[in-house]
């Protein structure tokens, strides 16, 4: 790490969910921090960590897209807000030796990710989101929902549910593209089902606790093509979760709900 990262970050680095650092004394044991052996992430992206005094602290900048941050230099500020940009999200891939903090505040370590992109759980990686086949702009922007990571004790068994943001938008996208190649849906370059501004496709990023989803896996576009071409009109529900049992990655599992 260089000289110049070191003082960046005794500046301006910040507890996760806490303060700056406050003293001459936390700055002088920066020199000893090293790289967290945690996984932090926001809104899906992985952020560089480090522990200091065994409390875990990030670089401002590296919340770039996340969060917005800016340096006001006349009083010596750092302000950090939320981002009014687009939300971009990383793809997590997961690494043997992960520790993941859980909504109920326990650190499931995972272990084994040797079916992560396997063809029998999928048809092979993933690659890129989709990209536009229609005016993207003109359709529901849905604001993406927190990251979650949520643990179960099943019998003996340890499940931990980890919301996957970036999947979550390839069904939105996948979407997306549904509605801009359906002719009774789209022509002329705009939807033709929000005459006047009135919406008859809704779109969510979370299903709610008490709908019955239809959940699929491995990633198949046809679901989310076949469930908008029969009932084009309606309040669709998306969501992606990456599965894990006993430390052990399992699948990414899709859901989908349509009323």
């Amino acid at each position: 790490m260089s000289r110049k990262r070191e003082m960046a970050l005794i500046a301006a680095g910040i507890l996760a969910g806490a303060a700056l650092v406050p003293t001459a004394h936390a700055a002088a044991q920066y020199l000893t921090a090293a790289p967290s052996a945690r996984t932090i992430c926001l809104e899906g992206r992985r952020l560089e960590s480090y522990t200091i005094q065994d409390r875990d602290y990030i670089p401002v900048d590296s919340l770039e897209g996340l969060l917005q941050v800016t340096y006001q230099p006349g009083s010596n500020t750092v302000q950090i807000s939320r981002s009014t940009a687009p939300q971009e999200v990383t793809r997590y891939v997961p690494k043997a030796g992960d520790k993941i903090t859980c909504d109920d505040g326990t650190i499931y370590t995972i272990t084994d990710v040797s079916r992560w992109d396997k063809s029998a759980f999928s048809s092979g990686p993933l690659g890129d989101l989709p990209t536009p086949t229609c005016d993207w702009s003109k359709l529901p922007q849905s604001e993406l929902p927190k990251a979650e990571a949520r643990h179960f004790t099943v019998g003996n068994q340890e499940y931990l549910f980890l919301r996957n943001l970036y999947e979550t938008k390839r069904m939105l996208y996948t979407l997306y593209n549904a509605i801009g190649s359906n002719p009774e849906t789209w022509k002329d370059g705009a939807p033709v089902l929000f005459p006047s501004g009135n919406e008859k496709v809704k779109i969510k990023l979370s299903v709610d606790s008490g709908d019955k989803a239809q959940s699929f896996w491995p990633w198949r576009e046809s679901e989310i093509v076949n469930n908008f071409n029969s009932c084009p009109p309606g309040t669709y529900s998306l969501e992606a979760w990456d599965v894990y049992k006993d430390d052990v990655f399992q699948r990414t599992e899709y859901s989908i709900h349509v009323k």
